[in-house]
């Protein structure tokens, strides 16, 4: 007998293959509101009216998308001229967040290997374990556990595979619901701005996920650029100092560094505590923004 948690899961990704504009509509309200009452996204921008600049067009490797096995098998090659990205919905995508069971776990002596199954499909994923850290961490994933993964995408002859920047078992199977409401609401973000003008790039939906909600009287709700007020209303603060921390190791030198940057480092240098700190890279890591490398001190951007 299925377990009401499997069923749920099953059912998410039956409703996610033949989703109406209704519900499209009404998942769209939700993650506007959500963004004043505390809900678990921020909204996507749409494509503005004049169209995106050529250098908009870029792969921005910063964001990471929410996606399913079944949305990557029907990606195609990225309009970019950078061919490692592939266009999934209009939009040049390279990192990705996805959740499912592993299966065929195999362990070397450089990688780990196994294949992911979310429901909709299957897809093999490695992540290279060079540290101590790293192969303390998949140790503790087993076949048939529940995972959610952050990585890149990579295209070879045809196949594609995702190269792990993090893998983490599910604690808690709503993580497995929310991520397949996010994905149905990325998948209506990204189709329902199509019309607007060309492709949008995956930098776009990084940076419009910091852009305020304006009402209009014409159009209900749009987007626009954040200021530095709307920047700075937040609660407790805690988003400045996320972005502060992501921009510290986006720094070029930081991604110089080949073992990531301390977090004594990272706190000296913006004058905050290290629990406050922790905080902060607690919720990047929870994004796929960054990722530990060689113990659990050490981080370093997965734009790197």
């Amino acid at each position: 007998t299925k377990s009401p948690h499997i069923q749920t899961f099953q059912t998410l990704i039956s409703l996610s293959l033949s989703l109406s504009l209704s519900l499209s509509l009404s998942l769209s309200k939700m993650m506007f509101s959500s963004q004043y009452d505390g809900g678990f996204t921020s909204s996507l921008s749409t494509q503005s009216d004049s169209g995106p600049s050529p250098s908009a067009k870029s792969r921005d490797p910063h964001g990471v998308v929410p996606l399913t096995v079944k949305q990557i098998s029907q990606a195609s090659p990225s309009s970019a001229d950078d061919k490692s990205s592939l266009q999934i919905d209009g939009v040049d995508v390279t990192n990705v967040k996805l959740v499912g069971m592993v299966l065929d776990k195999t362990e070397k002596v450089t990688d780990v290997s196994f294949t992911l199954d979310d429901g909709t499909g299957r897809i093999g994923c490695k992540r290279w374990v060079n540290e101590a850290f790293d192969r303390r961490q998949m140790e503790a994933i087993e076949n048939g556990m529940y995972v959610l993964l952050v990585g890149h995408l990579k295209t070879f002859k045809n196949d594609t595979e995702i190269v792990a920047f993090n893998v983490r078992p599910v604690s808690n199977f709503d993580e497995v619901t929310l991520h397949y409401v996010e994905c149905i609401h990325q998948h209506m973000q990204n189709k329902n701005s199509q019309p607007r003008g060309d492709s949008l790039s995956q930098g776009q939906i990084a940076e419009s996920s910091q852009s305020t909600l304006v009402k209009s009287e014409s159009n209900g709700f749009h987007s626009s650029p954040p200021t530095q007020l709307s920047m700075k209303m937040s609660v407790d603060g805690l988003k400045d100092i996320d972005q502060r921390v992501l921009d510290y190791l986006q720094q070029p030198a930081s991604l110089a560094q080949e073992k990531g940057v301390h977090r004594d480092e990272i706190a000296q240098h913006l004058k905050l505590s290290v629990d406050k700190i922790m905080q902060s890279i607690t919720c990047l890591e929870d994004e796929g923004l960054i990722y530990s490398t060689i113990d659990e001190f050490h981080f370093k951007s997965t734009a790197a």
